[in-house]
This record gives C-alpha cells, structure tokens and sequence, in this order.
C-alpha cells in the first residue's frame, strides 16, 4: 500500500510539473506572421497543457516582408481592426489568457486590438508575450495590458528569434507562477 501511495505521488508530481495551481483552463491566444511567435505559443501550450489558438486574419497578410509592413504600418496609422476569421470556441472556460504577437511597428499589431475588443476579459488572468528583433518589447507588453484593463496580469515575456527555446520560456513560466 505504502508503495502505491509513493508511486501515485510521484506519478501526480511528475504529471503535475507543467501545470500550476490555476482555476479553469488556459488558452494561448497568439497572432504569428513569421512563425516566432507560434514557436513560443507552442512551447507554453507544451508546458501549461493549455489550449493554443491562432489568430488568422480574414484578409491574409502579405508573405513579403515589404508589403506586409506596408499593410501594418497603413493599419495603424488608421487605427484599423482587422477582421478576424476564427473564433475561440467556450470562451468562458478559460480563466486564463496567454496572449501573443509579434512587435509591429513599435507596438502590437492592430489585429490584436480586434481580438481584445472582441472578447470579455473580465474575471480573466492575461499572460502578454511577445517577440521581437530588437526593441519595443515593453511597449508592446505594455499595450496588451491596455487593451485588456478588465482581467488580472502576470508579468509577460518577450523573446527575441535567438531566444526562443524551451528553458528559456519555461524559465519564465516558473518565475510567473505558471509552472512549477
């Protein structure tokens, strides 16, 4: 008996490493134009056990770099809220909401405007992450956290493309008290 006990404890810690004294379930909500940002959405679903979504624009953007900063540069400068094509099905499950871009233009790109005017965030934990070539980490941390004034924040992260691994993130997951 004694020896079940300590197997399942062990088998419950080990079960247990990637997931954090959270209420409800976790999604990562992320928009990825180069794929730096899926790589990182992907890795903190792989840690949290939580949910990924990708943000896909209705209008695809460019594949060329010159023309998509072409296309993001006129959305902010309109204050654009590009529409999105897809939908987070049982938004209310989710209690926690890791949400992803890349640096656009200094801040995030206009389609995540569109989702956080598209969704309540009341009664929600936002996770912001980021990844970036060189600057504007902050700042655009910093405008997920506007965009979403009605739910709690955890201190976010951004990565630039060197920097994107699995210690790196799980390193910061930990130090948020996402996982253990």
């Amino acid at each position: 008996m004694k020896t079940k006990i300590i197997t399942l404890i062990a088998l419950i810690m080990m079960g247990g490493m990637h997931v954090f004294a959270q209420k409800g379930k976790t999604l990562i909500a992320y928009f990825s134009w180069g794929g730096n940002t899926e790589h990182v959405a992907k890795y903190i679903a792989g840690q949290t056990g939580g949910t990924p979504f990708r943000i896909e624009p209705m209008k695809p953007y460019p594949t060329s770099y010159k023309p998509c900063t072409e296309v993001a540069m006129e959305e902010k400068e309109n204050n654009a809220r590009p529409a999105i094509k897809n939908k987070v099905e049982n938004w209310n499950s989710y209690d926690t909401i890791f949400i992803g871009c890349p640096v656009w233009w200094w801040t995030t790109p206009m389609i995540i405007c569109t989702f956080a005017e598209s969704y309540n965030f009341d009664g929600k934990t936002v996770v912001p992450f980021c990844t970036y070539a060189s600057t504007y980490r902050d700042e655009t941390l910093a405008r997920i956290v506007e965009l979403t004034p009605d739910a709690d924040h955890l201190t976010g992260e951004g990565l630039t493309s060197g920097r994107i691994n699995e210690q790196n993130i799980s390193s910061w997951l930990k130090e948020i008290g996402v996982i253990k």
